[in-house]
Formats: structure tokens, C-alpha cells, sequence
């Protein structure tokens, strides 16, 4: 059938290809040669070739009669053939009264070219400049293992020599701070306000004050809740997950053959914990900044008020005009100016030692290459000696001229601080000046801080939804599994309920009795001797009927002995293949009754001699007594 199919449909495909396709494409071939052909007499016109005009327009008016003679039906070539008889009647006109140019034959005429529309050219690789190889970095899997492990000794290299630097600017502020220095060179004369501290203060106000900080000290609670809660509804769902696993998993015991829950979320539990334990200690480092915040915040409002109202609140002290112009004083400042550039060639080396970037996969390729095996450890080190070795040095020396600046600074210090008047007014001026300073250098650090904790927050947050999407994927595919299971435990139960039912009903069961055999009907003697003859008794015992005389009479088909009884209404005798009751549960032998001549029932035993029921002796009273 399926090839049969096919063929019809290849025979329809075929024949309306040849019927309707073929021709439409034959008149459309023919008009669009014409057309070529008139578009090329014009051209011949320009170059005054007149007779190959002639020529080209003649070959068109026949394509087009071609098209109309065959193709009508499916093509209107009306209006191209008008305008091919004009073009055509013209150039004749104008060749037969002035040109007088030869017709060639159209097999001599020179076949059309292609006409060039657009200048070719060159493919340019790549195509955008923001095109990037996917391939490029496709490495063997010992490279780029590593790769990730130089990264590694990278970053260790950088926050290392990044970090020793931010140590000695902080020790440096202290040291300093701890001084009242720069302040107390510029409070000489005990009235007006330090410019240092009138810097720090504008600086303090630039970056919002205390308003910002208690935002963002408001803020992180809010953070720190919002992770709480995705990582315990994280939890929550494992949990119930679990839960719900171990009740089915005592409920139905051997056949919930499924992995635990609890052995398959162990290591989802040991990434939540180690998320919990990171925000416990955030806790921690967000109450160290909210204690800090609070011993520095009284000065940080103070540095946040205008110029007279921190005039007002720095007490005056006694003029000390004699250290004005003193050699101490002189020697401090230029201390602290070349510590000033310490400080600044500190903060170039910092950017240059995070700008220094380098691949070693290169390194790598050709180390596997050569080798067939690659000594990271070796080969990183020695790149990262090529690339930070200078950087390094400089910043030890950087490191070892701060040492030695700030134990000059101390001794002069202390002979400045022999040279001042020794009063209460001017102690407590300094130890005013001294927390103004330390206020501003806190409210950075704090200001950093809070910043740093509020974007550590955030990106947790990422990471923690990404944690959640991975437990409702994981949850999602337990229930399914879960179902399925329950589908399938409660299709095999019902299974083996109906299979405990169905052998049930097939158990034998008591079955009804069968009627009782109907008593002989009630002939004379007379009718009895004149019907047939009289039959001899059976002795005990014999397993053979007993003997039949022949008839006396007319040969007949002979009946049974007695007149067939009908039965009782409702009830009727039924095959032995149909018969509902079983014969052999009463211990009584069963004999199909047929007549002679008479063909048994179908499916039932052969035919055997009747069953008689026992006679009567002749010439007695009948058994049964008559009405």
C-alpha cells in the first residue's frame, strides 16, 4: 500500500510538473530573453551599431511570438511585443533612409555579458573589531588547570604587596594621629583652626557625613535579614523534603528503593553551613564597625559642623609665638612633607602592581609540548619574579624609608613638645586636635568598611539565590521521583488487591442442589403389557441391562417405556456440556435418556441403552396411588 502510495504521488508530482510548471517556466525563459534582447538593441543604438539593433530586435519579436503561440495560455505577452514592434519599426525606418548599416544573422551576434552591479570585494578577517574566537582559549585540560593555578599565585603576589602597603599607610596615620601632627605645627598660635583639620573636616562633609554612614549602617540589617531568610528557606525545603521521604520510607519499608534524602543533601548542607558560618562572622565584623562608630561619633559631628562652630568647640590655649620660626618646628614640616611623599609614591606603586597583567598559556603549550609535562610551580615563579620583582623592592624600600622617617619625626617630636608651655589649656587643645584627627581617619575607615560589608551583602545575596535555585532543583526532582514511585506502589497494590479478589471468587463454592427426580407416571397393567413387554428384573449386582423381548407387533420406531415427562414448568433438561450441577457429587450415575433412533444431545456422551426405572410386577396396583 505504502508503495503504491508513493508511486501515485510521484506520478501526480510528475505530471504537474510537465503540465503546468514546464510551460510557465518555457514562456518565462522566452520573455526575459526578449527583454535582454531589447535592453541590448538599445545599447547598440548608443554605440551606433544599428544593424546588430535590427538584428537583436528581430530575434526578440520571435522569442516573443514563440511565447504566444505556445505559452498564451499562461503568459500575456501583449505589451512587450508593442513595444518591440515600435523599437523595431523605427530602426528599420531610420537604417533603410539613412544608416544603410548590414543586418548580421543572430548566430553571428555576440551572446550578452553579465552585467557587473557591484564592485567586488575583498573579505576582511576579522569582520568586527569586537570579534573574539570562541576556540581561542580552548586548552588541554593540564593547562588550563594550570592557568587557574598561576591566577592564583598572582593574586597572592598582588594583595600581598597591596596589603603591606595599606599596613604602613594605616601605621602611618596612627603614628602620626597619636602625635597631633601635622595639627600642632599649625596651631602655633592657639586660636585659630589647624588648615589640616579645616581639610579634614571639608572632606568628612564631601563624602556625606554622618547621615551617610548611619544609611548605610541602617541598611545592613535589612541585608543581613534578607540573606537570613533565602538560606533558611533554603533549609526549609530540604528539610521538608526529607521529612517527607522518611515517613514513605517507614511507610512502605524494602520497596521504597530510593537513595535517602538525608545522604543526598549532605553536601548542599555543608555549602548552607559554610554560608552560615561567613554571615556570622559578617555579624561579628558589623558590630566591630558599629563599635567604632560609636566611640568616633561625637568628634565625626564635630568635624561636620562649620568653621566657626568648630572654632567655637576647639578650646584656645596661650600664644606660643616663640616656636614660631624655630629649627624644631622647620625640621618636623620637612619631615612630614617628605613622609607626605611617601605616602604618594606608595599610591603609584599600588596602581602599577595591579595594572601588570601576563598569560602564561603560551608558557604552558609549549612546556607540555617539549616536556609532555608542566612544572607550574617553577615556571609561575619565575614569570612572577620577571614581572614583580622590581615592584617589589621598590616597595620594601618604600616600606624601610617610612621606618626611618617616622622614628625621625618622634625624636623631633619630643624636643618640639620640650619647647612648647607646658599648661592645661594647651593639653587640652592638643588632646582636642588629636581626636579630630583620629575622627577623620575612622570615619574613612569606617566609611570604607560599611561600603565594603553592604557590597559583600549584595553579592552574597547572588550566590545564596543561586544556592536556593539549586535546592528547588534538586527538591523539584525528588517529588517527581516521589511520585512516580507512589504511581507505581499504588498501581502494584491495587494490583494484588484485585489478584487477592479474583482468586477468591475462584475458590469453589457450595453449589445448589439439583431438583428432585420427578416420581414414574401412573400407567394400568393393561396399557403397560400392550405398549411393551415386560421387562425381567435386574439382579443385584449385574452391571448388563436386562434382555428386551422383540416386538410382537408392527415394526415402529419405538418410543421410550413410559410417556416422556415434560417436567415441572421452569424447569428443563439442559446438555451434559451446559448442565450447571455435577452429577457425580451425589454419588448417583447419570444416563442420558434417548429414544431409539432418536440422536443424543450435542457434545454429550454416546448413546447408551436407557436408564430404566425400576418396574413394577405385572398384574399388582400401580406404586403410586391413582386419583
Amino acid at each position: 500500500c505504502v508503495s503504491v502510495l508513493v508511486c501515485g504521488c510521484l506520478w501526480c508530482w510528475f505530471y504537474f510538473y510537465f503540465q503546468e510548471v514546464l510551460p510557465v517556466l518555457a514562456a518565462k525563459h522566452c520573455m526575459m530573453q526578449a527583454t535582454a534582447e531589447l535592453r541590448q538593441s538599445a545599447l547598440a543604438n548608443q554605440k551606433k551599431k544599428f544593424g546588430e539593433e535590427i538584428a537583436r530586435l528581430q530575434h526578440a519579436t520571435e522569442l516573443v511570438k514563440t511565447a504566444a503561440s505556445r505559452y498564451d495560455e499562461y503568459v500575456n505577452v501583449k505589451d512587450l511585443s508593442d513595444k518591440i514592434n515600435r523599437a523595431l519599426t523605427a530602426a528599420k525606418k531610420d537604417n533603410d533612409f539613412i544608416y544603410h548599416d548590414r543586418v548580421p544573422e543572430v548566430k553571428d551576434l555576440e551572446p550578452i555579458g553579465k552585467a557587473s552591479l557591484v564592485k567586488a570585494t575583498a573579505v576582511q578577517t576579522p569582520l568586527s573589531q569586537k570579534f573574539s574566537d570562541l576556540f581561542e582559549k580552548m586548552v588541554p585540560m593540564a593547562v588550563q588547570q594550570s592557568v587557574s593555578a598561576a591566577n592564583s599565585r598572582k593574586a597572592d603576589t598582588v594583595n600581598r604587596l597591596i596589603g603591606s602597603m595599606r599596613e604602613a599607610t594605616n601605621l602611618c596615620n596612627g603614628v602620626l594621629a597619636s602625635l597631633n601632627l601635622p595639627a600642632a605645627l599649625e596651631d602655633l598660635s592657639g586660636e585659630a583652626v589647624p588648615q589640616s583639620i579645616l581639610e579634614k573636616s571639608r572632606a568628612v562633609v564631601q563624602q556625606g557625613g554622618l547621615q551617610s554612614i548611619e544609611q548605610l549602617i541602617k541598611d545592613l540589617p535589612e541585608l543581613l535579614q534578607r540573606n537570613r531568610e533565602i538560606l533558611d528557606e533554603s533549609f526549609k525545603m530540604l528539610d521538608d523534603e526529607e521529612a517527607t521521604d522518611n515517613e514513605l520510607r517507614a511507610k512502605f519499608n524494602q520497596r521504597w528503593n530510593r537513595t535517602p534524602s538525608g545522604d543526598l543533601y549532605k553536601p548542599l548542607r555543608a555549602e548552607g553551613n559554610n554560608f552560615r558560618s561567613v554571615l556570622d562572622k559578617a555579624v561579628q565584623a558589623d558590630q566591630v564597625v558599629k563599635e567604632r562608630y560609636t566611640a568616633h561619633c561625637e568628634m565625626i559631628a564635630l568635624l561636620c559642623k562649620p568653621e566657626n562652630e568648630l572654632s567655637a568647640a576647639i578650646p584656645s590655649a596661650n600664644p606660643a609665638k616663640t616656636l614660631q620660626g624655630s629649627e624644631v618646628v622647620n625640621v618636623l614640616r620637612a619631615q612630614l612633607a617628605q613622609l607626605d611623599e611617601v605616602k604618594r609614591e606608595r599610591e603609584v606603586l599600588e596602581g602599577e602592581v595591579k595594572s601588570v597583567t601576563f598569560d602564561m598559556t603560551t608558557k604552558f603549550l609549549t612546556a607540555l609540548a617539549q616536556d609532555g609535562a608542566i612544572n607550574e610551580e617553577a615556571l609561575t615563579a619565575s614569570e612572577l619574579e620577571t614581572r614583580y620583582g622590581s615592584h617589589t623592592q621598590r616597595v620594601q624600600q618604600n616600606l624601610r624609608r617610612q621606618e626611618e622617617l617616622l622614628s625621625q619625626i618622634q625624636v623631633s617630636h619630643q624636643e618640639f613638645s620640650a619647647l612648647k608651655q607646658s599648661n592645661s589649656e594647651a593639653n587640652n587643645r592638643e588632646e582636642v586636635l588629636k581626636k579630630l584627627a583620629s575622627a577623620h581617619d575612622s570615619y574613612i575607615e569606617i566609611s570604607s568598611n560599611i561600603k565594603e560589608g553592604t557590597k559583600f551583602y549584595n553579592d552574597l545575596t547572588e550566590i545564596l539565590l543561586k544556592f536556593q535555585n539549586k535546592c528547588s532543583d534538586i527538591v523539584f526532582a525528588r517529588k517527581t521521583e516521589r511520585d512516580e514511585l507512589l504511581k507505581y506502589s499504588l498501581t502494584v497494590g491495587n494490583s494484588l488487591i484485585f489478584l487477592f479478589l479474583f482468586q477468591t471468587q475462584q475458590q469453589p463454592q457450595a453449589k445448589p442442589q439439583p431438583p428432585a427426580r420427578p416420581p414414574p407416571p401412573n400407567i394400568t397393567p393393561q396399557a403397560a403389557s400392550t405398549s411393551a413387554p415386560i421387562s425381567t428384573p435386574v439382579p443385584p449386582g449385574s452391571t448388563n441391562p436386562p434382555p428386551v423381548a422383540p416386538p410382537t407387533g408392527p415394526s415402529q420406531a419405538q418410543g421410550p417405556p413410559y410417556p416422556t415427562y415434560q417436567g415441572y414448568p421452569g424447569y428443563y433438561q439442559m446438555p451434559v456440556t451446559y448442565n450447571p450441577y455435577a452429577y457425580g457429587q451425589f454419588n448417583m450415575p447419570y444416563m442420558p435418556y434417548q429414544a431409539q433412533g432418536q440422536a443424543g444431545y450435542p457434545g454429550g456422551p454416546p448413546a447408551q441403552q436407557p436408564y430404566p426405572y425400576p418396574q413394577q410386577p405385572p398384574q399388582q396396583q400401580p406404586y403410586y396411588p391413582q386419583q
